[in-house]
C-alpha cells in the first residue's frame, strides 16, 4: 500500500511526522507537504506564481505553496504513474470540528485527493500534546478502509481528543456541529501608526449536541464525520422553481 500524507502546519511539523513514523509500519509514505504553516487555507490553489519544490529527504517533498497545491502537484506530476492508494491529511495541530471544515488546509488537502480519484482521509488532533494517540487512530482507520473502503464519493474528517490511547472513549461516526459567528476583530497599530486587524478567535459552540463531532470531542470520543463536496441544497431546486420562467 502507497499513502501520500499532506498537512497544512508544514513539513516539519510534529503532527505529519509522526503519522509518517506510525503508517510506515503498515505502507510506503510520501510526503507532500508545505514549506511552512498554511493553517486555514482553506481550497486555495496558487496560480499567478509558479511552485518551488524541494526534495528535503527520501519521499519528502517541500512545496512553496497551499495543502491543496501540495495534493495537486502529488497526483497531477510526483506520482501520476504510480498512483497512491489513499492520501491521508494531518495530523492537524488543533481541532477541526463544525465550520472549521470551510477554512481548514488539513481537510482541503484531503479533498483535493477526493476530488482527484483517491480516497481520502483527514484527521486533526484537538490539541498539540498526543499526536501518538491520533497516529495511532489513523493505523486503525487505514486499516479498516482496507478492509471497508470510504465510499468513492466521500471523503472522511476524523478528530481525536488530546488525550492518551488508553483514555479515549468510543469512536463515533457523527455530523458536523457549528459554531456562534467569530468574535470581533482585535485592532491594534503596527510601529508606523497604521491600523492592523487580527482574525478574532473561532465562535463558541451553538450546535453541539448529541450525534455531532462537538459533542463526541466533549466525551472523550473520536469524531469520524463523512463529508459530501456537493453543496447543491437538493430540497431547493423544486421551491425555487417559480423563480425562473420557461422560454
Amino acid at each position: 500500500m502507497k499513502i501520500l500524507l499532506s498537512n497544512d502546519d508544514g513539513v516539519n511539523a510534529q503532527g505529519i511526522n509522526t503519522l509518517a513514523e506510525v503508517l510506515s509500519e503498515i505502507a510506503e509514505i510520501i510526503i507532500v507537504a508545505p514549506d511552512r504553516n498554511r493553517s486555514g487555507a482553506s481550497n486555495s490553489l496558487t496560480l499567478e506564481t509558479p511552485l518551488r519544490v524541494t526534495q528535503v529527504r527520501p519521499n519528502v517533498y517541500s512545496v512553496q505553496g497551499t495543502p491543496t497545491d501540495c495534493v495537486h502537484f502529488a497526483l497531477n506530476e510526483l506520482l501520476k504513474s504510480d498512483m497512491p492508494d489513499l492520501v491521508v491529511s494531518g495530523i492537524n495541530h488543533g481541532a477541526n470540528l463544525g465550520d472549521d471544515v470551510l477554512y481548514s488546509g488539513t481537510v482541503a488537502a484531503a479533498m483535493e485527493g477526493h476530488f482527484l480519484g483517491v480516497q481520502s482521509i483527514a484527521i486533526s488532533l484537538v490539541g498539540k500534546t498526543h499526536f501518538d494517540t491520533a497516529a495511532q487512530i489513523a493505523k486503525d482507520l487505514v486499516l479498516q478502509h482496507v478492509k471497508n473502503p470510504v465510499p468513492a464519493n466521500h471523503l472522511i474528517s476524523v478528530n481525536v481528543p488530546d488525550l492518551a490511547l488508553d483514555q479515549l472513549g468510543a469512536t463515533r461516526v457523527t455530523r458536523l456541529g457549528a459554531r456562534h459567528h467569530a468574535e470581533d476583530m482585535i485592532k491594534q497599530k503596527d510601529p508606523r501608526g497604521a491600523d492592523i486587524y487580527w482574525l478574532g478567535p473561532p465562535g463558541k459552540e451553538a450546535d453541539a449536541g448529541e450525534g455531532t463531532d462537538f459533542y463526541a470531542i466533549e466525551k472523550g470520543e473520536v469524531s469520524i464525520t463523512p463529508l459530501r463536496v456537493d453543496l447543491t441544497a437538493h430540497e431547493a431546486i423544486e421551491k425555487m422553481k417559480h423563480w425562473v420562467s420557461p422560454k
